[in-house]
């Protein structure tokens, strides 16, 4: 059974390390690139479209280790036209709002082949039946995903290294309860993060772009769903959710930052915890290390939080919403400055 999980994720990490050198030279040769600014960090231009060797590598691997069932076809064709979005976006900077139109497109993909949320556990016992909200509430949920690890990309080898360990906290549950399906579509994806990983961590020679942020939020979400369709338990839906609580707090944080101080929510700033990190005297390096070093203890709190019945899930739950706000305002990240 462990090489049923172990070639998807060697085979994408294979194909991911060789194809991002040519990912590289493509980007530059269509002008996909990063421009500095006084925003950014990194200091010359660099590629942007690493994230296409992500989404082929995952593609190359799902192709080869699983049957191409009607719900398989509706996540790769889904993350196909986020790709595609990402690509275009890369290149020409699309507007936010075309952009978003591009996101709901492809995830609307999911509900049209069965995929979508259609109850959630009540905390007090039986099921929540979504009933005519399923279909928004699950394009909801894969836009936030989206768009949470899309604006965790700020550093080099950031949002790929804290997407790799939540992941990797997925596999783990997904093997230990027998999700099959759900394992191998996530190592697939941890495998092309990581083979990415090689060429994005500091000091980067690529960057993934929208390309890859999206195309990695939108699979977790993706996976998610399906797992929870699957296995008919909402484990499958709050374990990604612990795992990447970090960039979904900072998003949050972010959302409440601006509209606070009057700016518009999508309006980009120096206010994220990475840069928080950075003002604080850390180099590029130790504030992603340290970002790692958090996101793996809540990969492990996620584990723990599978195996925990509802009261003792919810505490934890708690406690990480109370110990992460709690954080924030000591290092101000709600402030506008």
């Amino acid at each position: 059974m462990l090489s049923a999980y172990g070639f998807p994720f060697l085979l994408a990490a294979l194909v991911s390390y060789i194809l991002t050198p040519y990912i590289k030279k493509l980007a530059f040769r269509i002008g996909a690139v990063d421009v500095p600014d006084n925003r950014k960090v990194h200091k010359l231009i660099m590629p942007r479209l690493g994230g296409l060797a992500i989404s082929v590598a995952f593609l190359t691997a799902v192709l080869a280790s699983l049957e191409l069932t009607a719900d398989i076809v509706g996540i790769l064709l889904g993350g196909c036209l986020i790709t595609a979005v990402g690509i275009l976006d890369d290149k020409y900077q699309l507007p936010a709002k075309v952009k978003l139109a591009g996101q709901i497109a492809a995830a609307a993909v999911l509900p049209l082949f069965g995929i979508q949320i259609e109850w959630i556990n009540n905390p007090f016992g039986g099921y929540l039946y979504t009933d005519h909200l399923a279909v928004p509430l699950t394009i909801f949920w894969v836009i936030s995903f989206t768009n949470v690890v899309n604006l965790m990309d700020g550093l080099d080898g950031l949002a790929a290294g804290v997407s790799a360990i939540a992941s990797v906290t997925v596999i783990l549950v997904a093997v230990h309860m027998g999700y099959y399906y759900v394992a191998v579509l996530t190592c697939a994806l941890a495998g092309g993060i990581i083979g990415f990983l090689r060429y994005n961590f500091n000091p980067a020679t690529i960057f993934m772009g929208d390309t890859g942020s999206m195309f990695i939020g939108y699979m977790l979400a993706a996976v998610s769903v399906y797992g929870a369709v699957k296995t008919a338990a909402t484990v499958a839906l709050i374990v990604p959710f612990i795992a990447l609580a970090l960039p979904i707090m900072d998003t949050a944080f972010a959302i409440m930052r601006r509209y606070s101080h009057g700016r518009p929510i999508f309006q980009p700033d120096k206010g994220h915890f990475h840069h928080r990190l950075l003002a604080m005297g850390m180099s590029q390096k130790k504030a992603v290390l340290v970002m790692y070093l958090i996101s793996a203890v809540l990969g492990i709190v996620a584990v723990l939080w599978a195996e925990l019945d509802g009261f003792y899930a919810s505490v934890i739950i708690a406690v990480i919403i109370t110990a992460v706000a709690v954080c924030a305002k000591r290092i101000g990240i709600l402030n506008d400055r």
